[in-house]
Parts: C-alpha cells; structure tokens; sequence
C-alpha cells in the first residue's frame, strides 16, 4: 500500500569538487544537473582518470568556498587558490569516470602544482571541469531517465538522505562498540527528516514549492563511508561500512551496502530549494525489510 507523508529539509551541502569537503548551505537552485555548482570540477590523473578519495583520502581535508566567479581551494598549509569557473584558455581534453569518456576542460598548471602539493601525491594531479557543451552519457537511464545527465557525481544528480536512517546505523554502531559517524561520511546533497530509517529506498517522489525529485534507486556505498571527513583517515575496522552492510544491503546485493537514494529533477527547473522546506514523499511510508 502507498501514501505519502510530510517530511522536512534539514541539510543541504554542494560539492564543487568531487571527493573534496562539501559546503553547507542554507538554500540552492535546483538544476538539471544538481545542486548549483555541485561537483563542477573533479581531479584527475594525468592519463584523465579520475580521482576520489578512494585512491587520495586526503581529499578529505581540501576544503572548497564558494564566490560568485569562482571557487577556492584550502588545505592545511597551503595559501587558498582561487579557480574561476570561466577559464577562456583552457585545454579540452577527454577524461575517464567509471568507464566513461567526457569532453572536460583543464584548468591549468597552477592548480596542477597546488593539488599534487596539498596532497602530497607523487604523481602529478589535474583540476577539470566538464565541458559546457557535453552532457555525459546516462549510466541508468531505465531509473533516472534518459533525458537526465549529472556532472562529475558518481550516479545521479542528487543524492537525498533520511536522517531516521543515520539514527539507526549509529545506534547499530553503538551496540557494537563502535562510534558513531555523522552524515557527511555520506555527502548526501538534500537530508530530510520525518521518515522512519530507510524508508526512502521505497519512496517514488519528493515535493516541494515549485519542485519534484524523482527517487530512483538506492546509492550502492563504498570505501569513503570509512573515511573520516575531517582527517581524511580510514577506520581500521572499515566501519561502518561493515556494519550498513548488514543492516541495509542493497537489493539483490546482500555483500554491498545502500545508504541514501539518487534522484533526479522532474520539475522545478531554477527554483530554489531551502533549508526547512516542508515537502511530500510519494511512496511507501514504512520500513521496507532488507533483502536477504
């Protein structure tokens, strides 16, 4: 049986570059893509494969700021380097991002030197941003749609998290003996409150003044959940990854975890969506049982 129920925006982060610290927000406009200037930019080897904080978990502690013309880069020790988000010089050139190709632009040898510093890494890395003339192919078109293209996140252009579903895994992780994680191990773009825990994985829609998110399918986790967003190391008990996996496996994946769901815009093109913002949940309303 479905209903729908009333649920609360609570949290709101964009990512201007993949795998590097988000930027909590009060409001952001709504486009097809993501939250404005989500994961405009992403860092690449210089072969153009892209890099996450699965192969640098010190991208963790690169933090972003946002201006109208540009975004800047921070790392402990290192002087703040603007990047412009209009950069006429630019090279194009072909990335790679789970196995797909994308037209990108880089952004110069400048922020080249500063990444691989801040970073320490002892291979060159590049800043790119995608293309504005490319929409990168759709890896799910059957859930989120063919006509729906992200930028450099991983899935979907948004992710959207169930705070009731952080409560649970951290009382899981108590119960152990382990700590508790906040939602940022989840860089989640939209977080509601007023679900029980996991109970977006059965919903079909969220809506708000002037919007609609489409619910498509849940977000298979990785290693970064292990991370520590704020010192960029690795839980040596790979939690809670572990712990999510038997608490919420994705469908049909009883060995991977699922936290979250990817979504899309259905409508509500340049609208803008804001911290408290009471909005309807199309769908199931209860817990669904993990597979098994």
């Amino acid at each position: 049986m479905t209903s729908a129920a009333t649920v609360r925006v609570t949290g709101l982060v964009v990512y201007p570059v993949k795998s590097m610290r988000g930027i909590a927000l009060a409001e952001a406009r709504l486009t097809p893509t993501g939250l404005e200037h989500d994961r405009r930019f992403m860092v690449t080897r210089s072969n153009g494969r892209f890099v996450t904080q699965r192969d640098e978990p010190m991208l963790a502690r690169v933090g972003t700021l946002l201006a109208d013309h540009a975004v800047t880069l921070t790392a402990p020790g290192m002087k703040p380097f603007a990047v412009p988000f209009e950069h006429p010089a630019a090279k194009r050139l072909t990335v790679r991002i789970w196995g797909q190709d994308c037209a990108a632009l880089d952004q110069g040898d400048a922020v080249s030197a500063w990444l691989t510093e801040a970073l320490e890494s002892t291979a060159p890395l590049r800043l790119v941003a995608m293309a504005p003339d490319f929409l990168r192919p759709q890896g799910k078109p059957a859930e989120l749609g063919a006509d729906t293209h992200a930028l450099f996140a991983d899935a979907a252009p948004f992710l959207v998290a169930n705070t009731a579903s952080l409560t649970e895994l951290n009382a899981a992780l108590e119960d152990g003996g382990q700590a508790a994680v906040p939602m940022n191990r989840f860089r989640p773009n939209i977080v509601l409150d007023g679900l029980p825990a996991f109970a977006e994985h059965a919903a079909r829609s969220v809506c708000g003044p002037g919007y609609t998110l489409r619910l498509a399918h849940p977000c298979q986790r990785c290693v970064v959940t292990t991370i520590d967003q704020s010192t960029g190391q690795r839980d040596p008990q790979r939690e809670p990854y572990r712990t999510l996996v038997r608490l919420n496996p994705m469908p049909g994946r009883p060995d991977a975890p699922a936290f979250a769901q990817n979504a899309a815009l259905e409508t509500g093109v340049g609208k803008t969506i804001r911290i408290g913002d009471t909005l309807t949940i199309d769908g199931h309303v209860h817990r669904e049982a993990p597979a098994s």
